[in-house]
């Protein structure tokens, strides 16, 4: 099992290259986007793309790949009709990064998402329409089985935001066995606060950075958040959690159902930010929504510059 020897990198204090974005990257490359699931539905029929550019990513250097099932759980996909495929979508998802890596022949390991998501925002859902807490949770721990059995090495808590599910989706990832990464995502607030990316109401980060768990998660950081805050979200991390940091921003933003590219940051841009995020202790470096393996490449120049600095 790779993880085993990725875990002794970071132990040891190495730098490991996360991939870019996997959902809006099949956007980018043509694939549609569902109304109700984003790209969760996109896994049943996209499987030599999906391997594609998981492959792309293992090329441009990325060490650690991440299968498309941030918005696959079954209170998601029900929305989209699919709630009966949910296994079929989730193990087509993770077969097709493990191929990836299988064809690459590298020490790639392969991980998979698992988001608190239940509804996309911008879609018109009535209040008796939404999952309970209880059913949402359900589906996060059926997930999280379905990643493990179909073979996924590391689950990535993704989105950490929402001030009652994200203690749910972390119980649901540990009780696998699997080894757990925690990504949480920040905002900044009308008064210049650094927040939770939570828009219900403004929820200071530091109450979802009190949620990582105090066992069991390997690593924890800044994810699927601007550049501009990640590094200050590193820092409040850091008050709480000692291990490893990962921090892989978003660029551009949503517009129901599909990203928007506009103004994405420049890899050289984004390759000064990850040299920042480096000396402040940053172990893990990527991308998320709007990134592609372009990006990757600048984490990887990123990294090679921090040593040659040393």
């Amino acid at each position: 099992m790779p993880y085993a020897a990725l875990k002794k990198r970071l132990d040891r204090g190495d730098i490991v290259i996360l991939d870019g974005a996997t959902g809006t990257e099949l956007q980018r490359r043509g694939v549609a986007m569902d109304p109700s699931a984003w790209c969760g539905v996109a896994s049943l029929d996209n499987h030599a793309l999906l391997s594609e550019i998981h492959a792309d990513y293992i090329a441009a250097g990325a060490e650690v790949i991440t299968a498309n099932t941030f918005a696959s759980s079954r209170v998601v996909l029900q929305q989209a009709g699919y709630g009966g495929k949910t296994e079929e979508i989730n193990r087509n998802a993770v077969e097709a990064a493990l191929r990836a890596r299988d064809a690459a022949g590298r020490d790639v390991v392969v991980a998979a998402s698992l988001s608190h998501l239940v509804v996309f925002t911008g879609r018109e859902t009535s209040p008796e329409q939404m999952p309970s807490e209880e059913e949402a949770a359900e589906s996060f721990r059926e997930l999280a089985g379905i990643l493990k059995t179909a073979g996924a090495e590391l689950l990535l808590l993704e989105m950490m935001y929402h001030p009652t599910r994200t203690p749910r989706v972390a119980e649901a990832a540990l009780a696998t066995g699997l080894p757990v990464w925690f990504g949480l995502s920040a905002r900044r607030g009308a008064d210049g606060r650094l927040l939770s990316f939570y828009s219900q109401g403004d929820v200071p980060l530091a109450e979802i950075v009190a949620m990582i768990p105090e066992r069991g998660i390997d690593a924890a950081g800044c994810m699927h958040s601007g550049a501009e805050v990640t590094g200050e979200a590193l820092r409040a991390i850091r008050k709480r959690f000692k291990g490893p940091l990962t921090a892989y921003p978003d660029s551009g933003y949503f517009e129901m159902p599909e990203w928007n590219f506009h103004d994405v940051i420049a890899p050289k841009r984004l390759e000064e930010f990850y040299l920042g995020w480096l000396d402040q202790g940053a172990q893990v470096i990527g991308g998320c929504c709007g990134l592609t393996v372009e990006h990757v490449k600048a984490a990887v120049r990123a990294r090679d510059r921090f040593h040659n600095a040393l």
